[in-house]
């Protein structure tokens, strides 16, 4: 049997032209493998193109700011002395108000009626002691011819005193009973700014406890802040913090990066740093003629900073941050990435200001940083003419400076 399948394939498969046809295929893969492994190696793909700047240095003057907010001079809680119904709120809310007009107005009936009471009681002390005064002026000469005992005239005596201290209390009396009265009557303590109503017409007002509304003062007005322990140290170097004649101006910028246009002097540095942080609550004070500023607003305190007459500005979109540390590409003389820890604490508008990392005339790589592996060739080219065809290598853009701050 295996005999007669071995011929059936040598008949089908063994015929010369179907040998000839499995010769060829090999023969072809053969050639192939060859070619494959003596054929030209393919080329490499070109380096990436990157735009650089050239570090160099140039004046700035570095400031920093602090979170802050504004604080009235003066808040004046508005409390009624005398408990009542309120009867009329003379302002609006959120107005500006002068010393001495008139805010809430308590119903005065009741009061009325106590002074009137008052007076009548004053009265009544008042007769009671000039019918005493009158009788011991009479009892004295009768003493003389001992018509009378000396206990007799004692008892007038005393009369006639107790009456005249019944007048004085009912003096008093009088006195307070128009103090309430006047009380009923609520007026500004000061010119500002007044908040709000809290109590309305009708409602009961306790002594002393209601909280009406709150009078806030306007001009000038404090700004509040805390310092670090080393920039209070580099102002005290520079400024004499003590004599307030010499002490800085300090500039003021509102919540939407505009600057206020009136500076500020350093009022009040706490006693003792806040050994949690490291920091001390500092305060200005601001002029504010026009009411600009409210309180409780949040602002920026620029602090004046000195002059760094050889800084290298970096842009930012050049500049790697993780985990607080920074880093930039720079490009060395055979056109390779390295990759370079800097040290970069101030931002001038859209730049950083390197302090340690980059020297003068180094080749900083600004964009294309995605593209970019250290120790791999680079094509470097000019900020700005990357992409066009006329772009000039890495030796030409030495000449290229960076953008000033704030450009």
């Amino acid at each position: 049997m295996r005999r007669k399948y071995a011929a059936m394939f040598v008949r089908q498969f063994m015929q010369p032209w179907r040998l000839a046809l499995l010769l060829l295929a090999a023969l072809l893969q053969v050639a192939g493998c060859g070619q494959k492994n003596q054929g030209p190696a393919q080329a490499a793909p070109p380096p990436p193109e990157v735009s650089v700047i050239k570090a160099a240095t140039s004046p700035v003057t570095l400031l920093e700011d602090y979170a802050a907010q504004t604080e009235a001079v003066e808040a004046v809680e508005i409390r009624s002395r005398v408990g009542g119904i309120l009867e009329r709120q003379a302002f609006k809310d959120g107005s500006p108000v002068k010393k001495g007009e008139l805010l809430f107005v308590i119903d005065q009936q009741p009061f009325l009626t106590a002074l009137s009471q008052s007076r009548a009681n004053l009265a009544q002390a008042q007769a009671s002691h000039l019918n005493s005064a009158q009788n011991l002026a009479r009892l004295k000469p009768l003493m003389q011819t001992r018509a009378i005992s000396q206990q007799d005239l004692d008892a007038a005596v005393a009369k006639e005193r107790a009456d005249a201290a019944s007048v004085e209390a009912g003096k008093a009396q009088v006195r307070q009973a128009q103090l309430n009265l006047d009380y009923t009557t609520i007026r500004a303590p000061r010119d500002g700014m007044i908040s709000r109503a809290l109590i309305r017409p009708g409602g009961l007002v306790n002594a002393s406890s209601t909280l009406l509304t709150t009078l806030y003062s306007v001009d000038p007005m404090y700004v509040s802040f805390t310092i670090s322990e080393q920039k209070l140290n580099e102002l005290q170097r520079h400024y004499n913090l003590r004599d307030a004649r010499k002490r800085p101006d300090f500039k003021v910028k509102l919540i939407d990066g505009s600057d206020y246009k009136y500076g500020g002097k350093l009022d009040f540095v706490d006693a003792a740093v806040d050994p949690r942080n490291g920091t001390l609550p500092a305060r200005l004070v601001v002029p504010n003629p026009e009411g600009y500023l409210r309180p409780g607003q949040f602002v920026r305190v620029i602090m004046p900073g000195q002059e760094n007459p050889n800084a290298i500005l970096i842009p930012q979109k050049a500049v790697q941050e993780l985990q607080g540390k920074r880093s930039v590409y720079v490009i060395g003389p055979d056109n390779k990435a390295q990759y370079r820890d800097i040290v970069a604490n101030a931002r001038v508008g859209n730049n950083w200001v390197v302090e340690q990392g980059i020297k003068p005339g180094e080749l900083v790589v600004v964009e294309g940083i995605a593209k970019v592996k250290p120790g791999a060739p680079v094509k470097p080219v000019p900020e700005g003419a990357a992409g066009n065809g006329d772009a000039k290598p890495a030796q030409q853009a030495s000449d290229h400076k960076p953008q000033k701050a704030g450009s």
